[in-house]
């Protein structure tokens, strides 16, 4: 079965750090431009972080630049998204994507053809 599933969602303080796992199942990551996006209450869900091991393209939406880092496992067949410096508007729920074979970052989400379940991620004091 083709899937992601996805942990390490949590509460936590501004200024914490967090870190999110995706295991895909059914396919091989390293194949496609995978990437995290987030939706925040009463939000459009926007593309935090992608990934693509064809040309070794990364990008990262400019609110997460220098705070978030995204990472591949290939042999754990994972996705990461390490983030660090939490803010209150990072609060969201936070879902792991795969675009079409070919593509390249940034992923549109309209041609995600695979979505994680998504996870929540609160920052809170």
């Amino acid at each position: 079965q083709v899937q992601f599933v996805e942990s390490g969602g949590d509460l936590v303080q501004p200024g914490g750090s967090l870190r999110l796992s995706c295991v895909a199942s059914g396919f091989t990551l390293k194949t496609y431009a995978i990437g995290w996006f987030r939706r925040a209450p009463g939000k459009e869900r926007e593309q935090v972080a992608c990934t693509s091991a064809r040309f070794s393209i990364t990008t990262y939406a400019e609110a997460v630049k220098g705070r978030f880092t995204i990472s591949r496992d290939d042999a754990k067949e994972t996705l990461y998204l390490q983030m660090n410096s939490l803010k209150f508007e990072d609060t969201a729920v936070y879902y792991c994507a795969r675009a079409p074979y070919g593509s390249l970052c940034p992923i549109s989400p309209k041609t995600v053809n695979i979505w994680g379940q998504g996870i929540q991620v609160t920052v809170s004091s």
